[in-house]
């Protein structure tokens, strides 16, 4: 298969699976709320596993949101904010099994394929579940 035709199938897998994990339901300071709520954020990290990733989520212009199990990875954009778009796919282009800060994401048109820009990923700060009482 030519690097082409993976990305176009790439894209065609992230369009699918991404239409309900990119919905925006609230607006953003909800969304980010509804994340944090009950969690307690941890030391950012530099990078992230992406196969382990189970959801993305784009909060806002400047913010997204990984989830890893019931650990949600928030990520401030370093640049490229006028790029981030819910309803884009975001295709990212790693150099191994990890997604880390100062990688980039592009955003497609998740109708026509046409780039849209770009966005620099900041650290991540992991949002785990607060320890239950006893």
């Amino acid at each position: 298969m030519t690097p082409s035709a993976r990305i176009l199938l790439a894209l065609a897998v992230a369009a699918t699976m991404a239409g309900p994990a990119l919905a925006r339901h609230d607006d953003p300071a909800t969304e980010l709320a509804k994340i944090k709520e009950g969690r307690i954020a941890g030391t950012p990290q530099r990078c992230i596993s992406l196969p382990q990733v189970f959801n993305t989520q784009v909060i806002d212009k400047t913010t997204i949101a990984y989830r890893i199990g019931s650990t949600y990875y928030v990520s401030q954009l370093r640049s490229g904010a006028e790029a981030l778009n819910s309803d884009d796919v975001m295709v990212t282009k790693t150099f191994g099994s990890q997604l880390c800060e100062l990688d980039s994401v592009r955003m497609v048109d998740r109708y026509g394929g046409g780039l849209r820009g770009f966005a620099v990923l900041g650290p991540f700060i992991p949002y785990k579940p607060a320890p239950k009482d006893h």
